[in-house]
């Protein structure tokens, strides 16, 4: 049995589908990047997503507020098919946090890339990956 399952409905025009898994919530994508994100912009969202909640839930276990925080993540793809990723870019923005614990959000975030986000380990094996951390 899959530990992870997911269903994609296509919507009968154009390259929009929607999809999640069976019975939970769902969201709307399009291959053409205009009802919903593309296929390709998910996998940055998926990757983003997957390192805030690490990062945020490692602060928390660290006892450190994070008043905010936003993820910007950049790719470049090959110029041919099947045109991949071949580098990732990712800044994180963490406002609201006392500067003494700043060393700590970048232990989280440094955590959730070399121990605990599956999306980049699932992704890690060829693409040259680098981030950064703004605190504001």
């Amino acid at each position: 049995m899959a530990d992870a399952a997911v269903r994609l409905r296509w919507q009968g025009e154009g390259l929009i589908f929607t999809g999640g898994p069976e019975g939970g919530p769902t969201g709307i994508f399009d291959g053409d990047g205009r009802a919903g994100p593309s296929p390709v912009l998910t996998l940055l969202l998926a990757l983003a997503s997957c390192s805030g909640a690490d990062v945020i839930d490692i602060a928390g276990k660290m006892r450190v507020a994070v008043g905010a925080l936003e993820i910007d993540v950049e790719g470049d793809r090959a110029p041919e098919p099947p045109r991949r990723y071949t580098a990732l870019r990712v800044t994180y923005r963490v406002a609201g946090v006392d500067p003494g614990d700043h060393d700590k959000i970048r232990r989280a975030v440094r955590l959730s890339e070399e121990k605990y986000c599956s999306v980049f380990h699932t992704l890690r094996s060829d693409v040259s990956y680098t981030s950064d951390i703004e605190f504001t």
